[in-house]
This record gives C-alpha cells, structure tokens and sequence, in this order.
C-alpha cells in the first residue's frame, strides 16, 4: 500500500519542537499551586499562568472533557482545532502542540505527559484525544431528539466563560481529552467508549499565559448512546475530572521562550499589493 506523505511539513523545522525540554518537564517533580475537580455534567473555567504545567486526570472511572483554550490576555485568540489536525494529527499526544486562530497561528500549548499514547489504533480505527469531532450541543439535541437538554459540552462551556467576560460566541470546537473516536468504512464519525482508568492523565505546558475551560460530558464514558435507537441515559457512567496546576524551577524555563505570533507582514489588508508582471 502506498504511503500518502502529509500535506504539512517544513523543511525549516517550524514544527519541531525541543523533545529533551518537554521530556524535562515530563519527568521533574513540580510545585503544586492548583487542583480541584470539576464534577460531573458540569463546566468550569480557571487560568494557567505562561510557563506552567496543567494535568487533567481521571480521578475515579473513564471520562471524556471537552477542552477549550484562549490566550488570557487576548482571548480573540483561542484554539484552532482544524489547523491543529493538520499541522499535528486528528488525535493528540506528547510533544504535540495546540495551535492558535489567525491572525496569531502560535503554539498555545505543547503536550509533556500522555498515559493513554500506549493506546495507539485499535482494531476499529480508534484513537484517544480527540479533535476530530466538536462539542456536543443542545442545537444538534434539540435537532435529533425533539428535546431540550441545558447539560451538554457547550452549555457547560458557555456557564464555565461567563465569570470571565466572554460569551456563547467564543466558545469554540474542543479537544475531546481521554476520548476514543475514528472514522468509519463509510467515512462517517464514530465514537467509543473511554478507555481510561482511575488516575490516567493529560498534561500539557502552556505557552502563554491560558485561560481553560473543560466540561465534564455528560455522556461520561461514551459507552452508553447519547442519540439513536440504542440510546440512555448515562449518568451511571459520569465521573468527575481533577485539574492539577503546577510551577516548574525557574531553572528548568532558563532558555525557553514564549512563541511570537505569526511573522505574515498581513498584505491582504484594504490596500492589495502590485501582482508581479
């Protein structure tokens, strides 16, 4: 079978990133300065200072988070979901980063520790850590079931942002953290149950300084349909998520800098440039 090279690659390194820094991270003992948890059906937004490690965990039993991320201090730039599939893959681990919007295309942040990147393609096509699908919403519920439904991904998202300023218009498509997704022989989306156990986490280094908000999803674990002639109710199978805050020794940031935002001068402003004759 012949192999399809991707469609993003830099002969200049862009995309490479210091593994020996990130695995530094990954492997040192840093100060804890926040945890909580965020239980279940529900949202909640905190703050990552720039330079710090946030590790989300399954505190006890398999549970999907949907993920969102801005720039705290300019939140107009937030993740990129789509550009991130194709600059990194569908399905995120360690050293890979999650891109920001135009006009800023930056790394907002760089995953150091994944104890789900074992977990690889299973049989059906699955892979954990998902930015394939969005957020589940009560539009589409709404659509599919004739009901309303004020607990899903988005409303959680939505309620989370509300103390910080920001609005229904900003929440944006996730990373779907600890859920197992594919596509089918027909092309089509597909979702699987949770693979993860009690303490299994996601850890990632912020770029900048981060403003989060994750949902608990209340379909929990996903091995219960939310849609369909299969479908239930899965608060059984719900669990909350801890989120672990930490600082790392200064010493260990020594020669690390902040990304710049994108160097494109911006000639596609008002006034277009003279096409070369």
């Amino acid at each position: 079978m012949t192999v399809v090279a991707a469609a993003y690659e830099s002969g200049e390194g862009a995309l490479d990133v210091d593994r020996d820094f990130y695995r530094s991270l990954a492997e040192t003992r840093h100060e804890l300065v926040d945890a909580f948890e965020i239980p279940i059906r529900t949202g909640k937004a905190w703050t990552v200072p720039e330079g710090h490690l946030c590790r989300l965990v399954t505190v006890d039993g398999p549970q999907v988070g949907d993920l969102n991320i801005w720039n705290a201090a300019d939140p107009r730039e937030r993740l990129w979901a789509a550009r991130t599939r194709q600059l990194q893959r569908a399905h995120v681990s360690t050293f890979e980063r999650l891109w920001s919007n135009l006009p800023f295309l930056r790394p907002l942040v760089t995953v150091t520790a994944d104890t789900l990147a074992g977990y690889g393609q299973d049989a059906d096509g699955g892979r954990v850590h998902d930015l394939l699908g969005s957020r589940c919403d009560p539009y589409v519920n709404r659509m599919l079931t004739g009901e309303d439904f004020d607990y899903h991904c988005h409303s959680n998202l939505v309620r989370a942002v509300l103390p910080y300023g920001l609005t229904e218009f900003d929440v944006h498509d996730v990373l779907n953290v600890f859920q197992c997704t594919g596509l089918n022989e027909e092309d089509r989306y597909f979702m699987k149950a949770c693979p993860a156990r009690p303490g299994d986490y996601f850890e990632f280094f912020a770029e900048l300084e981060l403003l989060c908000a994750l949902s608990t999803c209340p379909g929990g674990d996903l091995s219960v349909p939310m849609w369909g002639p299969d479908a239930g109710d899965p608060l059984e199978v719900c669990h909350p998520i801890g989120v672990e805050v930490y600082r790392p020794d200064p010493a260990l940031l020594r020669d690390w800098r902040r990304p710049e935002r994108a160097a494109y001068a911006g000639g596609h402003g008002l006034r277009a440039p003279a096409w070369p004759s």
